[in-house]
């Protein structure tokens, strides 16, 4: 409840006063509301890659940022956090969505996507009360904006399918971006998952190569 009363407040970008946050929870859990909050903010670190955060120590007041530089349509607030209003179905799963992508060798089959959006209480042919149709969602909708690829495996047969990271999701964030929200999520460092710290640092060392040439053939 908590958490969608914050989803809600930020997406019609009005104050998060703790002393709304408190009604929302039943008196007689009132004195657990510090756990409450943590949770909830874990969750929606985790689901939707969104960091809540005081606005100032002791202020009372909280705001929903976005880990990553997705422009999720370009619906961005003046401080850098993400307007998640009509956007939120589109981009809410798409953060972790990419790190199982990137920890299942850049190519998740469709069975160990479904079996990872379970655990967050997703199910293929049940709409979500946030989501919608979650199928739709990452088959459809995130395809059609180029931040996943759903394609058939080759050869398959019968047919199955995998997941890819989209031509946007390339240009808007790095795997070094998503490996950081994967380590934060589970409490730990980057370097805590070796093979994928060292293909995120090759793939930080290609885009600079890739910037410094663009530099090199820009016209002065």
């Amino acid at each position: 409840m908590l958490m969608h009363f914050l989803l809600g407040k930020h997406a019609g970008r009005e104050p998060m006063m703790q002393a709304a946050l408190l009604k929302v929870v039943n008196k007689k859990y009132k004195g657990h509301f510090p756990e409450i909050l943590k949770r909830t903010s874990e969750h929606l670190e985790l689901v939707f890659g969104l960091e809540l955060k005081e606005v100032k120590p002791s202020g009372h007041s909280y705001t929903l940022s976005s880990h990553l530089d997705l422009t999720n349509d370009g619906n961005t607030t003046g401080d850098g956090s993400v307007s998640i209003g009509s956007g939120l179905p589109r981009s809410g799963l798409l953060i972790p969505l990419l790190g199982v992508i990137f920890l299942s060798g850049n190519q998740a089959p469709e069975e160990d996507v479904w079996e990872f959006l379970n655990i967050l209480g997703v199910y293929d042919g049940r709409n979500h009360s946030i989501f919608g149709d979650p199928r739709k969602l990452i088959t459809q909708d995130l395809v059609q904006e180029k931040y996943l690829e759903y394609r058939q495996v080759p050869d398959s047969n019968p047919p199955r399918y995998e997941f890819l990271w989209g031509q946007r999701a390339h240009a808007e964030t790095s795997k070094m971006k998503i490996l950081e929200f994967l380590a934060k999520v589970h409490d730990t460092v980057p370097s805590a998952f070796p093979y994928h710290y060292a293909e995120a640092l090759r793939d930080e060392e290609e885009r600079a190569r890739v910037r410094a040439a663009s530099g090199r053939s820009a016209p002065p």
